[in-house]
């Protein structure tokens, strides 16, 4: 697993968008996980005497209104970031690829109301999907993951619905079953392993959507609540004191830009790495 793991990274990484993408996913990440170890001040310390301050030393990229660090909050806010991603995208993975699977089991007739559901959900654009449902039931982080999770998961559904049904007739699991093997056999053993590529691709380029759905929702009041940073509340905060300072609006959006593109460059990088009909093509 590790090695083919690296092999596939390592293919990646041949591309210029490729490798550009993985270092800003590594940096990103890293910034995520290490962020009590990188930030160089407590992110929700208050210093109105500093406010607005320029880039200096002590600050790297300044203060905010409220003389917070701005470098602080941009790691602490990666956390953020990378929280909502990863645990949206999982839950809607898991969730998609479950109920696709048991549609392509299933009968024509038995799996409609699984494609209806995929069909109803994916009629709302998800941005508009997740503030109705904000607005009624308020704020909160938790209520972010699972809104932007349902409203991703038809797209698992539909892929793990197509792969299982190329898949369940192929000629080795029907000696599979000739052996003797369960159903449950089947699907964990033959089916799971086979279309995880896929998935896991629609995973990693699912990832920048999440990023800005999540940063536009703080950005409304919507998201995350202060005085969590998230780099949507810092755009906001900045975007609100435009006229005294231009520094954290700035380096708040272009630290949103930067984690979007890095994750769309390795999305693209690892589905040619993962797909080979399209690394033929190219």
């Amino acid at each position: 697993m590790l090695r083919a793991t690296w092999k596939i990274l390592t293919q990646v990484a041949r591309s210029f968008g490729g490798g550009l993408g993985l270092i800003i996913v590594l940096t990103v990440l890293c910034s995520a996980v290490f962020a009590p170890l990188i930030a160089t001040h407590d992110p929700d310390r208050i210093d109105v005497l500093h406010r607005f301050a320029a880039p200096t030393l002590e600050h790297i990229m300044g203060t905010d209104h409220l003389g917070r660090d701005m470098f602080s909050r941009l790691v602490h806010g990666s956390t953020v970031a990378m929280t909502v991603a990863l645990c949206a995208i999982l839950f809607a993975l898991t969730s998609g690829t479950i109920l696709g699977i048991v549609a392509a089991f299933l009968s024509t007739r038995a799996e409609r109301p699984i494609l209806v559901l995929f069909d109803v959900i994916s009629s709302f654009p998800s941005l508009v999907l997740a503030l109705a449902i904000v607005g009624v039931f308020g704020a909160s982080t938790s209520l972010v993951i699972v809104v932007v999770g349902i409203t991703l998961l038809p797209h698992f559904g539909r892929v793990a619905r197509a792969q299982v049904l190329t898949l369940k007739n192929a000629p080795f699991l029907e000696a599979e079953r000739l052996l003797g093997a369960s159903t449950m056999r089947i699907i964990f053993v033959h089916l799971l392993p086979n279309i995880a590529g896929p998935l896991v691709v629609l995973a990693s380029m699912d990832i920048p959507l999440v990023i800005t759905i999540e940063a536009g929702l703080s950005f409304l009041g919507l998201g995350v609540r202060p005085p969590l940073a998230s780099w949507g509340t810092l755009i906001q905060d900045g975007y609100q004191f435009l006229s005294q300072s231009a520094v954290p609006v700035t380096v708040a959006s272009v630290a949103l830009g930067v984690a979007t593109l890095g994750f769309t460059l390795f999305g693209e990088a690892l589905r040619d790495a993962v797909d080979p009909r399209l690394a033929r093509a190219h």
